[in-house]
């Protein structure tokens, strides 16, 4: 398969994916606005709101999959996409998983639909056969083949992270902003998460600053480069650019994962940057923030509010400008 055949596919996918998450993420965001950090907690309206996000995001891996196996193999191919994509989220491999779920998914379905049948049974070929056997082999390979690694990388960044300690504040911020940009809501950024929660249990909360700032930088990031280079961003990623700010505002990683998935050579390298500039910033300036999450809403909670919140524009500053250097104009691209 050649590379642009596969950025057709990943597009393709990106294009079914955005709607989970904007409205996932705006109904997250408005649960918190209305019910406060611990909306999770209460089963009224805000609650509601919540958990409805919740449930979008708890899909969009498996959309994202589906849709990247429907364009290498047509419909046959979306039942063992979107399961597979379920899986890798399920085992914690995230969207990166779900990426390769839905390629497995495509190359897998496209096989299956040249093996000949027996005409009697021909006609169940695309209704049980495929989705059986695709969605069986594409499950199992994720969970035997793609979750070793994904638990592997987990256990090796939350050693790697309790061997730095808080000792180097530097190095620290830079590896805790870089991990929750680089797979947003995967493995790396789950252990980044809880190794700065561990922390903050023993009293020390500027790690979890840090890491939030670290996930409030990419979907900031891309909205400032949207906003300074517009020609090289098509009219569909345009329109997910206040969700983007939205997503910078509410702690809410997830709303970087589309334009990450269409072009991840250029993204993730440049939201890692940021990510890992606004929380080493952070770390050097001492800012603490006593809340698991919730963004710009919990920011009376840090010690230095006002430095919180300029090390999330500075590490948005600092990833747009490079993404902006990096990415060709469409123009250029065609």
């Amino acid at each position: 398969m050649k590379a642009k055949d596969i950025q057709r596919h990943l597009l393709t996918g990106v294009s079914y994916f955005i709607p989970f998450v904007v409205a996932g993420g705006i109904l997250i965001a408005l649960g918190f606005l209305f019910g406060g950090i611990y909306v999770y907690e209460d089963s009224n309206f805000a609650a509601q709101l919540f958990w409805i996000g919740k449930d979008a995001f708890g899909v969009m891996v498996g959309v994202l999959a589906a849709y990247i196996a429907y364009s290498q193999a047509d419909r046959p191919a979306i039942a063992p996409g979107f399961v597979g994509g379920l899986v890798a989220d399920r085992i914690g491999a995230g969207f990166l998983g779900g990426i390769l779920a839905g390629l497995i998914a495509g190359y897998l379905v496209d096989a299956l639909k040249k093996v000949k049948l027996p005409d009697s049974i021909s006609s169940l070929k695309s209704v049980l056969f495929i989705p059986l056997i695709g969605t069986t082999v594409v499950g199992l390979l994720m969970f035997y083949v793609v979750g070793p690694p994904a638990a592997w990388l987990n256990a090796t960044f939350t050693t790697l992270l309790n061997n730095l300690g808080t000792a180097s504040t530097v190095a620290l911020g830079i590896v805790l902003g870089a991990m929750m940009a680089f797979d947003m809501g995967g493995p790396v950024n789950k252990a980044a998460y809880l190794f700065a929660m561990a922390v903050a249990d023993t009293g020390n909360w500027m790690p979890l600053a840090a890491v939030m700032v670290g996930g409030m930088v990419p979907p900031l990031a891309i909205a400032f480069a949207m906003l300074v280079a517009k020609n090289k961003f098509n009219e569909d990623e345009h329109g997910g650019l206040a969700g983007c700010f939205i997503g910078a505002a509410t702690f809410i990683t997830e709303f970087a994962i589309p334009y990450a998935a269409a072009d991840p050579l250029r993204v993730i390298p440049s939201i890692m940057v940021g990510s890992a500039v606004g929380s080493v910033i952070s770390m050097l300036l001492g800012v603490t923030l006593q809340a698991p999450h919730g963004g710009l809403f919990v920011f009376a909670l840090s010690n230095k509010p006002l430095l919180w919140i300029l090390s999330i524009i500075l590490g948005g500053v600092a990833g747009a400008a490079m993404l902006v250097l990096l990415k060709p104009t469409l123009k250029e691209e065609a």
